[in-house]
């Protein structure tokens, strides 16, 4: 049981969902402000389960998508599909059980969800296919992850969310976007070669690694500086400003590993600093929103 619960886990890397998972909880809980963060167990659990959904669907319909091309890849020829450790007939189960699993999930949050449900699980698959047609791709990939905090913050408001929400929701999500599109831009260094080789599309092919990098840089500069502005439209205070310099020095820790280091180093850029960088979000959106400012100083 053990080893089967092991097996799909890394089949749809479950372990990643420490990266959109957080900016959706600290979406609701900015949403239930009003309540001090909390939304009630109903809905907790079903932002819950719809985000699995949607990143289990996500991620079962990238490697059905790009089974052929993880198999001629070096660095992703063991993966479950192209080892037949996991039959094709499986994974498409999983993706359409998944997907069907978001639908019924966001049926019972409040019709805005639901209705926009089908668009979600488009955008989330879509995102796979985009390496075939356009350098661009990790832009895509960007909006597939910040639909997580639109969609935790729309779970708990519905059609009440007021205009003022919608900016700090905007503002949010295009904090995400360009910081998935900085550090995948990095991930993608490490198929520099291969992408090149097989007219895989992205903007490390098509700019050069060190152009690539540069733009990766200057985009999680100007997500900085949304964060610092989501900041300032929620009223939060000096403990958010610690976790913002905190976030700052883990994006210039994580490009100067990319740029100093070997390709080896590209796993601990990519998961662990970005994995603090979203978990130090959550904690001082947390604070912020549940001591309702009581950390200030006077």
């Amino acid at each position: 049981m053990i080893s089967t619960i092991q097996k799909w886990g890394g089949f749809v890397r479950f372990s990643h969902t420490v990266f959109a998972l957080p900016f959706a909880l600290a979406a609701m809980l900015v949403a239930a402000r009003n309540n001090r963060g909390w939304p009630g167990w109903r809905v907790f659990g079903l932002i819950l389960a719809a985000m699995v959904c949607a990143r289990t669907c996500a991620m079962a319909f990238n490697r059905i998508a790009d089974r052929k091309f993880d198999a001629l890849n070096p660095r992703t020829q063991n993966r479950h599909l192209p080892t037949g450790q996991i039959s094709l007939a499986s994974a498409l189960l999983l993706w359409g059980v998944s997907g069907a699993g978001l639908i019924v999930a966001s049926y019972f949050l409040n019709p805005v969800c639901f209705y926009l449900s089908p668009i979600a699980l488009a955008v989330v698959c879509f995102y796979s296919l985009t390496k075939r047609f356009t350098d661009y791709t990790h832009v895509f990939l960007g909006i597939a992850l910040a639909l997580a905090p639109i969609g935790a913050w729309l779970a708990v408001k519905g059609a009440q969310v007021s205009p003022a929400e919608i900016i700090q929701m905007v503002v949010l999500a295009l904090a995400v976007v360009l910081w998935l599109v900085g550090f995948d831009i990095i991930y993608a260094l490490q198929d520099y070669e291969f992408d090149k080789s097989h007219r895989l599309h992205s903007l490390v092919v098509a700019w050069g690694q060190q152009n690539a990098l540069t733009a990766a840089f200057l985009a999680h500069m100007f997500m900085c500086g949304l964060l610092f502005a989501f900041g300032l439209l929620c009223r939060f205070h000096y403990i958010y400003l610690l976790g913002w310099f905190i976030i700052i020095g883990c994006l210039v820790l994580e490009h100067w590993i990319a740029r100093r280091r070997s390709l080896n180093w590209v796993s601990l850029a990519f998961f662990r600093l970005n994995a603090l960088v979203s978990a130090v979000f959550l904690a001082v959106v947390a604070v912020e929103v549940i001591c309702n400012g009581g950390f200030q100083l006077r």
